[in-house]
């Protein structure tokens, strides 16, 4: 795992060269798990450093509410009870690709925690008690859902 963790530059760097010239538009989404506790879910992935908000890329042919909810289940084993409630769609342009990220919450579910080799760890955090790796754009994200925030266009922090 450390070894994929000392990659990960390099691999992010010739990722973003074959995205620009193969990829020219992605699109992925992100789901703000929310227990009933107000703790958000968060993921920390085997292949990069941080914690993020569940999610990824969506498939050819597939929605991005369908996306969210089938990475939902691959990555920690939730599964909805009720509708994702959609909060926002962000342009992401960090990687010299033209990226965009719906955003969705979920405040109603059950959990099936199963091993997955994407996934390095989950939990439930309070949002003033994430973890100190916690992404700064997940960080802003947790914000606008909880604070009842208009989302800005751009996922990327400065």
């Amino acid at each position: 795992m450390r070894l994929l963790i000392r990659l990960y530059p390099f691999a992010k760097f010739f990722l973003r060269l074959y995205w620009r010239f193969t990829r020219p538009l992605t699109a992925g989404a992100r789901v703000l798990v929310i227990d009933e506790k107000d703790r958000v879910l968060l993921v920390r992935h085997t292949y990069m450093p941080g914690w993020y908000l569940p999610g990824g890329g969506v498939d050819g042919g597939e929605t991005m509410r369908r996306a969210a909810e089938r990475e939902l289940w691959e990555e920690v084993g939730v599964t909805p009870k009720g509708e994702l409630a959609f909060f926002g769609l962000y342009a992401n342009f960090a990687e010299f690709k033209s990226d965009h990220v719906s955003l969705f919450v979920l405040r109603a579910f059950n959990i099936e925690a199963r091993p997955n080799r994407e996934i390095a760890e989950f939990g439930f955090y309070s949002r003033d008690a994430l973890p100190a790796e916690t992404s700064k754009a997940t960080r802003v994200r947790i914000r606008e859902v909880m604070d009842g925030l208009t989302p800005p266009d751009h996922w990327a922090v400065d």
